[in-house]
């Protein structure tokens, strides 16, 4: 079905790409928009941010970029505000902000752990407590918060903190989602498993961790442990939340969306 999020307005946080080719941010904002939304991309990276928005208007589609460390409760506030004075509302909130630090938690420094913490977890917290007004304003909206199976099994590589920031986002999409029901607003959390996208590719100690340092080996390794067997992509991501945004998902609430080619069945 054609235009499935036509005349929504979509607020992507995370909408850059920290590298050449596509993140699950810059996919899902381009998805959104080919399906008719406008979208508002938000990055820490400006420059990340606006190139995927002329992306969007070369496709011809509508979508502004804005500068935002989502950490941060006033830059928060004025994405927000920002969103809102151009488009007058959000009806999806799409949070894809996250980073990953290898260690365990004899290994890991405090200051990795806060910045962790801060970046998975904080800046949806931020987001969503500022989103959630706007969208009560509006009448309800959907919310996606980007999660990683690596909330519910444990994948291989000892990262405590990306363990503990993605499953605590993953419960508090899962409480907000039962507070907000009857307020007509949506919370639901993606799962991606062994993805290939640039932030994988770039996370400080994953190719180190799964083949000495070998980006393409560690793409193979990665592979072969997929029922699939291959690793998904940023689409993969996207095109769940286009369906998690759209009207066909309007009694999906709170759900952990799995999308990892069956990787988990095996971990379990």
């Amino acid at each position: 079905m054609p235009e499935r999020l036509k005349g929504k307005i979509a607020l992507v946080v995370g909408a850059g790409s920290v590298g050449p080719g596509w993140g699950n941010g810059k996919a899902t904002a381009v998805a959104f928009a080919r399906e008719g939304a406008k979208v508002f991309c938000a990055d820490l990276n400006l420059a990340a941010a606006e190139e995927t928005a002329a992306l969007i208007k070369k496709e011809g589609g509508e979508a502004r970029a804005h500068a935002a460390d989502v950490t941060k409760a006033a830059e928060v506030a004025a994405m927000v505000a920002a969103c809102s004075k151009a488009y007058d509302r959000i009806d999806i909130l799409d949070n894809n902000v996250g980073i990953a630090e290898v260690g365990g938690v004899v290994e890991v420094s405090e200051q990795e752990w806060d910045r962790v913490m801060a970046v998975n977890l904080k800046s949806a917290f931020l987001s969503m407590k500022y989103a959630i007004p706007l969208m009560l304003e509006g009448g309800g909206g959907s919310i996606i918060n980007i999660s990683s199976i690596a909330a519910i099994r444990y994948t291989g590589v000892p990262y405590s903190t990306y363990y503990a920031s993605k499953a605590a986002l993953s419960h508090l999409t899962r409480t907000t989602a039962v507070e907000y029901a009857a307020k007509k607003i949506r919370v639901n959390a993606i799962l991606p498993g062994l993805m290939q996208t640039p932030m994988v590719e770039k996370a400080a100690g994953l190719a180190q961790s799964y083949a000495g340092g070998d980006i393409e080996e560690m793409w193979r390794v990665r592979a072969k442990q997929v029922p699939m067997g291959f690793g998904g992509d940023a689409w993969d991501v996207a095109w769940a939340a286009v369906y998690l945004a759209s009207d066909e998902a309007r009694y999906v609430t709170g759900i952990e969306l799995v999308v990892d080619g069956g990787v988990t069945l095996k971990y379990a």
